[in-house]
């Protein structure tokens, strides 16, 4: 079973960086497809960025040239570093992992997801 531990989030201004971490543990295999998503009031959860062990990366339109997602392979810790903050970007973040089949078939391991508020 894998297991995530989040860090990272918090309130900034406009314009500002935050990075959020994910931890993985538990992982019964070195093929893997993990990522984050994240949640607005209101609204329904959406992809932000996802990676996976082949090298594939993908972004939401709303976030390119702004975020990266990357992974450290020996610790098994995903990252997404947030530049250029924007309001709209406040959110709960979520850490999501799964196997290589997660690319197209979504994921079944969640984090606790971590706030995210940019004040403009």
């Amino acid at each position: 079973r894998v297991r995530l531990a989040e860090s990272g989030g918090g309130s900034v201004q406009e314009g500002d960086s935050l990075r959020l971490s994910c931890a993985a543990s538990g992982y019964g295999s070195s093929t893997y497809c993990m990522g984050y998503f994240r949640q607005a009031p209101g609204k329904e959860r959406e992809e932000v960025a996802v990676l996976d062990s082949e090298g594939r990366i993908r972004y939401a339109d709303a976030v390119k040239d702004r975020f990266t997602i990357s992974m450290d392979n020996a610790n098994m810790i995903l990252y997404l570093q947030m530049n250029k903050l924007k309001p709209e970007d406040t959110a709960i973040y979520y850490c999501a992992a799964g196997y290589g089949d997660s690319w197209h078939a979504g994921f079944g391991y969640w984090g606790q997801g971590t706030q995210v508020t940019v004040s403009s």
